[in-house]
């Protein structure tokens, strides 16, 4: 275990890629660059294959089990320190993030630099230990993930196969309680619709998409991006990120991959309630009106039902049949509706019985949209573990 001080050095020299990328220039970035490997440090000599970068603000409920899953990765062919790192960059912790991080004999612990004007607490975080990687392949990744065994190795040999630059999982997701349960399948299929992997993968398709979670990317590629002090001040880094690999053409692989890791996003409802006013504006490119649409099937799934009862319901007379006529018509609407629903609900992965009672969680989903799209777009500004940013 070591804690690693900072340090300055000379400026960095021009390098080979170590994965075949576009030959096409991609657009110069005039970023200010603080000290570290990646940018303006002599390169590690020689670069070992992996770094791994956890940031990690108060995260004693999770850290030991990512570490754990972590370091189980190694074995004679590939160990800790000599053939890849593994760096936790406490950020400012009140709890015992860092002891448990020193706890692990083979993980180098950094404490984030000072948090400037114009950055968030992630990206100076992981911008602290980004400087000084010494790994071909940078992975990012977070302190509540759980990774199966051989998924560094399979993952660079997966980008390397794509030649892909930048390579992101979307892990399964782990949900406990009725509100994680119902709420969860219902973000995560607009998601899927949102942000289709298939056409993300495509070089030829503007979309972009990456999740944090899991973020490898290739040392030059990382460079060519302008690492996260491009987005320094962005709350959703790594769909940024992935914009920009788009438009500088390194290669971007996406998919949803739970043979890779798993993650248990929120351990609380308030922490998912604020994690997801933090992110949905963003996510989506019009909250607002997503919002509205949510509102729609509530009143669909409740009011077709509820009207052909009432219909069914009436005193016989001469028009009867027709009322009684018009009532199975509305059931099959609502029938049509309920399939509509449940088919973009099977979109987020999530077991069966979690989708089959996601519609409880449609009054919940409205009012967070309507939350994020207030705080982003009225307040200007949103929350995120002690910390206020722009919106």
């Amino acid at each position: 275990m070591t804690d690693k001080p900072e340090s300055a050095g000379p400026s960095a020299r021009t390098f080979t890629p170590v994965l075949g990328l576009s030959d096409e220039p991609g657009e110069l970035l005039a970023i200010p660059v603080r000290t570290g490997t990646v940018f303006d440090q002599p390169e590690a000599d020689p670069l070992i294959e992996l770094t791994v970068i956890i940031p990690a603000r108060n995260e004693e409920q999770n850290l030991a089990a990512c570490l754990q899953s972590l370091v189980a990765q190694a074995d004679d062919l590939f160990q800790v320190g000599r053939d890849w790192d593994l760096i936790v960059v406490d950020d400012q912790s009140t709890d015992k993030t860092a002891e448990i991080a020193r706890s692990f004999p083979d993980v180098t612990l950094l404490t984030a630099a000072k948090l400037e004007k114009g950055w968030t607490g992630k990206n100076n975080a992981i911008w602290t230990a980004a400087r000084k990687a010494r790994g071909r392949w940078i992975l990012f990744t977070d302190a509540d993930t759980f990774h199966e065994p051989g998924n560094l190795h399979r993952a660079i040999h997966e980008a390397t196969r794509h030649k892909a630059g930048m390579l992101s999982y979307s892990p399964r997701q782990l949900v406990t309680g009725l509100a994680q349960r119902t709420l969860m399948p219902l973000v995560f299929s607009e998601l899927a619709l949102a942000y289709p992997p298939s056409k993300v993968s495509d070089p030829n398709q503007r979309i972009a998409a990456a999740n944090g979670q899991f973020l490898l990317v290739e040392r030059e590629a990382y460079r060519r991006l302008g690492g996260h002090a491009a987005v320094a001040d962005r709350v959703l880094e790594d769909v940024e990120l992935a914009f920009l690999a788009k438009r500088r053409k390194v290669g971007l692989r996406f998919r949803y991959a739970p043979d890779a890791l798993s993650t248990r996003m929120y351990r609380t409802t308030s922490a998912m309630l604020e994690g997801w006013t933090k992110n949905l504006a963003l996510l989506f490119n019009n909250a607002l009106a997503t919002c509205l649409w949510k509102i729609l099937d509530i009143v669909l799934l409740i009011g077709l039902p509820w009207l052909a009862i009432h219909l069914w319901n009436a005193r016989f007379s001469p028009r009867s049949l027709k009322w009684l006529g018009a009532g199975w018509v509305l059931l099959l609407l609502w029938l049509r509706t309920l399939f509509r629903f449940y088919a973009r609900v099977a979109k987020s992965n999530f077991p069966f019985l979690d989708c089959a009672i996601s519609p409880l969680g449609l009054p919940l989903f409205v009012a967070l949209l309507y939350r994020s799209w207030f705080k982003h777009k009225v307040l200007n500004q949103v929350t995120w573990k002690g910390r206020t940013y722009p919106g």
